[in-house]
């Protein structure tokens, strides 16, 4: 008798899970909540969903914790969390919303408040001190809206920016990602904020092209008082043919973008405070159509998904310059489950990798060495999720320290 992938991916995590259990009945300790964006049936139109798993301390194993929630629309796209692990932020495509839900100690989420934005929302970050939460927004156009929080609460629009290429102001922008980065004096104080994004007009795969401009773009602005954004010098900055993901070290000093369509992962120096200087030894080579890109707490390592390859390219970021150093691994030791196109590493302990695999329906654990930087499978890894899942974002739970780094 054959069996759906799905099927197999559920009889293997409930073997392994069972087989996790009865070695380590006694020692279970759920470290951090893993949160993971899907869809709940497999139509266009299927209702968003987020799944609550638990994440064990031994094992980095996941298993299922709160109830599934509705994400309130459809089409999950991103998710943000504020610094404080209380408020959880989605962005569902196929309304044009952005709901938010409050997070209770056993992980429990309960849907609070809702935005509707005027084009698809498409990334969202929040700023480290949680007064603002930004929105990249765009179809026939692209910006970047800035709104008040209270105590979570979405509130109004404090700033929006339309993102617009020099020169080039009537071509199609299509912003990918959203990142804000922290100044190294005061890692609770936001220094500034950026947008990956690409010039649709330039580069249109089987499509119409009609301009000459450079395809690829960060967007860098300064974070000033009450919010108010201002364009940093330079901005925006090149950044390959098509930037799918951004992510900055902990101590705010170095920014790295994965260009999905040259394989490469790009870094920059912040400057000033958010000024963005390429790495002159880069860009740097990945696997196949990297999709995400993150750090590891202490701000030693970097990981990103490649979609098409199924793998996790890692480097070792050298502290004095922020240069990425490729690890090597044994062959398949970094191999996940089909097309990842998300990835975290959880923020408790800082010990385990995980990755959001769209084709896949499932999440891959693999664990973390600290000090190598190496990963490995974790026990009964892929785990089954939802259709299509999308996005994923973990939060402590309980004493356990958060992993952090001292500038």
């Amino acid at each position: 008798m054959k069996f759906s992938k799905l099927s197999q991916l559920f009889l293997v995590s409930t073997i392994g899970l069972l087989v996790a259990t009865l070695l380590t009945a006694c020692q279970l300790v759920t470290i951090d909540y893993l949160f993971v964006a899907s869809s709940a049936g497999s139509g266009s139109g299927s209702a968003g969903q987020i799944q609550t798993y638990a994440v064990d301390s031994q094992t980095g194993v996941v298993r299922t914790a709160a109830p599934t929630v509705a994400s309130g629309g459809v089409g999950p796209i991103a998710m943000a969390v504020t610094s404080d692990y209380a408020n959880l932020y989605i962005a569902n495509q196929g309304n044009n919303s952005v709901v938010h839900f409050t997070i209770a100690g056993n992980g429990v989420l309960t849907s609070k408040d809702t935005l509707t934005t005027s084009t698809v929302p498409v990334s969202l970050a929040v700023s480290t001190d949680n007064k603002y939460l930004y929105v990249a927004t765009g179809s026939s156009s692209a910006t970047l809206t800035e709104y008040a929080l209270s105590s979570g609460t979405i509130g109004a629009s404090v700033a929006q920016i339309s993102l617009v290429v020099p020169g080039y102001t009537g071509d199609t922008i299509v912003p990918t990602g959203v990142n804000v980065l922290v100044k190294s004096s005061a890692l609770t104080t936001p220094s500034a904020v950026y947008v990956t994004a690409y010039d649709k007009s330039a580069y249109n795969p089987g499509g119409t092209i009609t301009s000459i401009a450079n395809s690829g773009w960060v967007f860098g602005f300064a974070i000033g008082s009450g919010g108010a954004l201002t364009a940093a010098t330079g901005s925006p900055y090149q950044a390959g043919v098509k930037p799918s993901g951004i992510a900055s070290d902990p101590a705010g000093r170095f920014v790295y973008v994965t260009d999905y369509a040259s394989n490469e992962l790009i870094g920059y120096t912040v400057q000033g405070g958010s000024v963005l200087d390429s790495m002159v030894n880069g860009p740097f080579k990945t696997a196949n159509e990297p999709s995400a890109i993150c750090i590891d707490p202490r701000g030693s390592f970097i990981y990103v998904s490649d979609a098409l390859s199924s793998v996790i390219s890692a480097y070792a970021i050298t502290l004095a310059t922020g240069t990425p150093s490729t690890l090597s691994y044994t062959t398949g030791a970094a191999a996940t489950d089909t097309y990842p196109v998300a990835i975290i590493v959880e923020p408790a302990l800082g010990r385990f990798v995980y990755t959001a695999n769209q084709l896949g329906n499932s999440v891959s654990g693999l664990r973390l060495d600290p000090t190598a930087g190496t990963l490995t499978e974790t026990m009964a890894t892929p785990y089954p999720t939802g259709n299509a899942p999308t996005a994923l974002i973990a939060v402590p739970h309980g004493n356990h320290s958060v992993q952090s780094v001292t500038p």
